[in-house]
């Protein structure tokens, strides 16, 4: 007894709907993929993962890291200017040396600007004792770049007479690697600029 052959047509038809099936699998697995790295990166653009002591993976949100580099800045600022602006004839040389690790060129030609005007010399003439009253400093953000801009108050005590003064400097922040002691925060001023300088009434 002879197989009977099948009807042409219904084979292609059956070969085109396999064909068909496969296609719209793959086009939808494609598109699941994409779907899925596209949603791994935001994910990973959004986090940031640490060890913990266990081993355990630990996910620290960007946000977080933000805010960590702000409290960073601001500790930052706060040494910066203790060192170069609160000195005396004992330690002037000791806190600028500390300074000068926190800042670029910016901040050492400006120490050498001073150094040149007689600022130290008349500080070890007189024995003048130049201290930090309060460090005020504002940070902000604009296009991955960190500006900053300082408000110093210190005080010149003459002996007999004590000048209070509002500094206002300006600046901006790069991230470098950690240098302790020498540089703890990991941070480092750029374009430093004191912008203004004014003498404040005394009440007494």
């Amino acid at each position: 007894m002879k197989t009977p052959y099948k009807n042409i047509y219904a084979v292609l038809r059956i070969n085109r709907f396999i064909v068909l099936a496969v296609v719209i699998c793959a086009t939808l697995s494609s598109f699941f993929s994409i779907w899925m790295v596209f949603t791994i990166n935001n994910q990973a653009m959004n986090n940031a993962f640490a060890i913990n002591t266990d081993g355990s993976v630990i996910p620290l949100k960007l946000i977080a890291q933000k805010e960590n580099f702000r409290v960073e800045a601001l500790a930052h600022l706060e040494l910066f200017h203790s060192y170069f602006y609160n000195i005396d004839a004992s330690n002037y040389e000791s806190n600028l040396e500390k300074a000068l690790w926190l800042g670029n060129s910016s901040v050492d030609n400006l120490y050498r600007q001073k150094k040149a005007d007689g600022v130290y010399n008349r500080l070890l003439q007189y024995s003048l004792v130049q201290k930090v009253l309060s460090i005020d400093s504002q940070i902000q953000e604009k296009d991955g770049s960190y500006a900053f801009r300082t408000v110093t108050i210190f005080e010149i005590n003459r002996g007999s007479i004590i000048d209070t003064y509002e500094l206002v400097s300006t600046g901006k922040l790069i991230t470098v690697n950690r240098n302790f002691p020498n540089n703890p925060h990991g941070l480092l001023i750029t374009d430093y600029f004191e912008k203004t300088l004014k003498k404040l009434n005394n009440e007494n």
